[in-house]
C-alpha cells in the first residue's frame, strides 16, 4: 500500500481517536516514512528538517497571541463588547439577538474574505480579533462550529476565485504548474473556469448556516487572554487603535507576520500609557495560549516533509490513474480524490498543485478534456483538504482564536465541521464542472 496515504490514514484516524494532533503528526510521519523504506533516523532528519520550514508561521503566531493579549489588555474590546452587549439587554427580545448574531457572523465572513486580498494579511488577524470576542459569542451562544466554517470558507473560496492578493499567487501557481507540464494557459483563464467548483464553497456555508443556527452553550469563564484590565481612557483606546493599524500596515508592505506583530507590540511599549512590567506579562501570557498552534504547525511541516521525501505522492497519484481506465467519470472522480488526500497531508492548497498538475494535465489532454475542464480539475484537486485537514492553516487559524478557553477541539469542531461543509460539496461541484466544461 502507498506510504503517503498509510502516513496520512493513521495521521487523520489518530486525530479523530482525540490524541494529541503533535502526536498523531509524528506518529503518522514515522509509520509513513518506515513504509517507505526509509530508516527511522532518516524519518526523524527529515522530520526535524521540515520543522525548519514552519519556524516562521510559529513564530508569527506567537507574537499575534502575544499581540492580542495586549490589545485585550488595553479595553478596546471591552467597550466594543460592552456596547453591544448594553444594545442586547436594553431590547431582550429573539429579533434584537438574531440580528446581533447575524451581523458577528457576516461582519467575520467579510473580513475573512478581505483578508485574502483587500488586505492580504491572511490568518493573522484571527488571533487579533477573535479571543476578545469569545465573551459575547457565548453570551449570544453563537455555535463556534458555524465560525470555524465561517472563517475556513474565507480563507479557501476567495483564493479560488478571486485573481488578487493570495488569489493571484494560487492562480499563478496553476500557470506555472501547466507550463512546466508541457501546456500554455493564461492567467486569465484560470479564475473563469473555478466559478462552477467555488459553488461547492457556498452551498456548503449556507448549508452550515442552517445546521448550525441552533444556540450553543459554553461556559462563561474569564478569557486566558488577561488577568486585568487598565481603566479605559480615550489615550489608551487610541494607542491600541493605532497598534492594530501599524501592525496590519507594516505587515502589507514587509510581507512579515513576525515584523507586523512587532511593530503593533512596540506601539503598546513606546505609547507610555502603560507600565512595561504590565505589558511584558500580558505579552509572554499571549504567546503562551498561542504556543500549541505554533507546535502544531511544526509539526504539520515536519509531517509535509516526510511525505515530500518519501517520493509516493506521484506514484499515488500514477496508480489512481492507471486502474482507472478510460471512464471519463471515474477519471475526474479520481484526480480530484487524490487532490483531496495529498493536500490532507501537506496542509497547503500551493505546495499540493505542481505534484498534481505535472500528472493531471498530460492524463487529461490525453483523455481528449478540454483545457477548461483540466483547470477546474487541477484548481479543485488543489484547493481540496485546505479546508479540513488538521495540519493547514486555514483550519489552525480559527481554532487558534476560537479555543483561548479551551472549548473548541481542534478536530471535532474545527476540521471535521470544515470537511464535511466545504470540502465534500467542492468534491461535488468539483466533479461536475471537470464533467460539463
Amino acid at each position: 500500500m502507498n506510504s503517503v496515504l498509510i502516513a496520512i490514514l493513521v495521521m487523520v484516524i489518530l486525530s479523530l481517536c482525540r490524541l494529541n494532533v503533535i502526536l498523531a503528526l509524528f506518529i503518522g510521519a514515522l509509520i509513513g516514512g518506515l513504509v517507505s523504506g526509509m530508516g527511522v533516523e532518516e524519518v526523524i532528519g527529515v522530520f526535524t528538517g521540515g520543522i525548519v520550514n514552519g519556524a516562521e508561521i510559529a513564530l508569527s503566531y506567537a507574537l499575534l497571541g502575544g499581540f492580542a493579549a495586549l490589545i485585550a489588555y488595553s479595553g478596546i474590546t471591552d467597550v466594543m463588547v460592552d456596547k453591544i452587549l448594553s444594545v442586547l439587554n436594553s431590547s431582550k427580545t429573539t429579533k434584537a439577538r438574531v440580528i446581533a448574531k447575524v451581523s458577528l457572523v457576516v461582519t467575520l465572513l467579510v473580513i475573512s474574505m478581505i483578508s485574502q486580498n483587500l488586505i492580504p494579511v491572511h490568518i493573522a488577524f484571527i488571533p487579533i480579533l477573535i479571543p476578545p470576542l469569545i465573551s459575547l459569542f457565548n453570551e449570544l451562544q453563537l455555535d463556534r462550529r458555524l465560525l470555524a466554517i465561517v472563517m475556513t470558507f474565507g480563507l479557501t473560496f476567495t483564493y479560488a476565485v478571486l485573481p488578487f492578493g493570495y488569489g493571484q499567487i494560487f492562480q499563478n501557481t496553476i500557470v506555472t504548474s501547466f507550463a512546466n507540464a508541457g501546456s500554455t494557459i493564461e492567467f486569465g483563464d484560470v479564475a473563469p473556469n473555478m466559478l462552477i467548483p467555488a459553488l461547492g464553497f457556498a452551498a456548503g456555508l449556507i448549508l452550515a448556516f442552517f445546521y448550525y443556527r441552533k444556540p450553543r452553550k459554553y461556559l462563561n469563564q474569564e478569557s486566558e487572554l488577561s488577568s486585568e484590565r487598565v481603566k479605559v481612557s480615550t489615550k489608551t483606546l487610541v494607542t491600541a487603535a493605532i497598534a492594530i493599524i501599524v501592525t496590519f500596515t507594516v505587515q502589507f508592505f514587509t510581507d512579515s507576520m513576525i515584523f507586523g506583530a512587532l511593530g503593533g507590540i512596540m506601539v503598546f511599549f513606546l505609547s507610555m500609557q502603560f507600565k512595561w512590567a504590565d505589558l511584558d506579562r500580558e505579552l509572554v501570557n499571549g504567546i503562551k495560549i498561542m504556543a500549541y498552534i505554533g507546535m502544531v504547525m511544526l509539526a504539520a511541516n515536519g509531517f509535509a516533509g516526510v511525505i515530500t521525501a518519501t517520493d509516493d505522492v506521484l506514484p499515488l497519484v500514477n496508480s489512481i490513474s492507471d486502474s482507472l481506465g478510460n471512464n471519463k467519470a471515474f477519471i475526474v472522480m479520481g484526480m480530484l480524490l487524490v487532490g483531496l488526500v495529498v493536500t490532507m497531508g501537506i496542509g497547503s492548497s500551493f505546495a499540493t498543485l505542481p505534484i498534481i498538475a505535472a500528472i493531471f494535465v498530460p492524463m487529461g489532454t490525453e483523455l481528449g478534456l478540454s483545457i477548461a475542464a483540466i483547470i477546474a480539475i487541477v484548481g479543485t484537486a488543489g484547493v481540496l483538504g485546505d479546508a479540513g485537514s488538521p495540519a493547514s492553516d486555514s483550519t489552525l487559524g480559527p481554532t487558534a482564536g476560537l479555543n483561548v478557553d479551551g472549548q473548541h477541539d481542534h478536530i471535532w469542531d474545527t476540521c471535521v465541521p470544515t470537511f464535511i461543509f466545504l470540502n465534500i460539496p467542492v468534491l461535488i461541484t468539483g466533479f461536475i464542472g471537470g464533467m460539463i466544461l
